[in-house]
């Protein structure tokens, strides 16, 4: 990874800010002095948030699935500010751990409208200004399960995976000077990780912790990682 200074404020975007990692990393950057747009689709942490890293932050409710509402709120954060110089496509669902056969076609579907269609509605909102800027790195929130299966979580796998080669083929699109960046976060003690471990969970790293390693990965992705399949740690 290239070797960015940590001290240079940026304009990062994150999104499933309301809890997890999302919410870890946006309180971190915000606390360094760099400018974040975050959203999420609960609003009391979102209040939070904004109560916490007043303005030029700014922590809006937005429905990632839905391109009519991630449409419109890129055309008021761009007005509002320049592009991103961080796109990190965080938010993410898993489902219920059962057989494939089980899980309805509803389920399945809300996986991979927010896990999928979501980080591709933030790329095609936002990237072309990006691309206009002449710089900035797309970061998308693989997974462990993203490069390995297990059972019970297949659709969660599948949109990991999706994540995977989504982000080698949109590196192979991108001009000089933008990078898109597969990211494994590692095991962290999520909700969401403890939807699938329960209290096994617990013998893994909090977000609290993660992010002190987390967030300096991020800020060192540079132009010179496009394509990279990265891990933090």
């Amino acid at each position: 990874m290239s070797q960015s200074s940590l001290e240079t404020s940026r304009h990062i975007l994150i999104t499933g800010a309301t809890r997890g990692l999302g919410r870890a990393l946006a309180g971190v950057f915000a606390g360094q002095g760099h400018r974040v747009t975050a959203c999420g689709r609960a609003e009391e942490p979102l209040a939070d948030l904004r109560k916490g890293y007043p303005a030029p932050n700014r922590f809006d409710r937005v429905d990632i699935s839905s391109w009519r509402e991630v449409e419109a709120w890129a055309n008021e954060v761009l007005v509002d500010g320049p592009p991103p110089d961080l796109l990190i496509n965080n938010a993410a669902l898993i489902n219920r751990p059962a057989p494939l056969w089980e899980i309805s076609a509803d389920e399945f579907g809300e996986v991979v409208d927010v896990n999928i269609k979501g980080a591709v509605h933030l790329i095609r909102a936002f990237v072309p200004a990006m691309i206009a800027a002449g710089r900035g790195v797309i970061a998308n929130l693989s997974s462990g399960w993203g490069r390995s299966a297990s059972p019970e979580v297949a659709p969660y796998c599948a949109t990991k995976w999706a994540i995977e080669g989504l982000t080698r083929a949109l590196a192979q699109e991108l001009p000089d000077g933008l990078a898109a960046v597969a990211v494994n976060p590692g095991v962290i003690d999520t909700e969401m990780l403890r939807r699938c471990f329960g209290e096994g969970a617990a013998g893994h790293l909090r977000p609290e912790a993660w992010v002190k390693k987390a967030a300096p990965f991020f800020l060192n992705l540079s132009a010179k990682d496009n394509g990279a399949a990265a891990t933090v740690g």
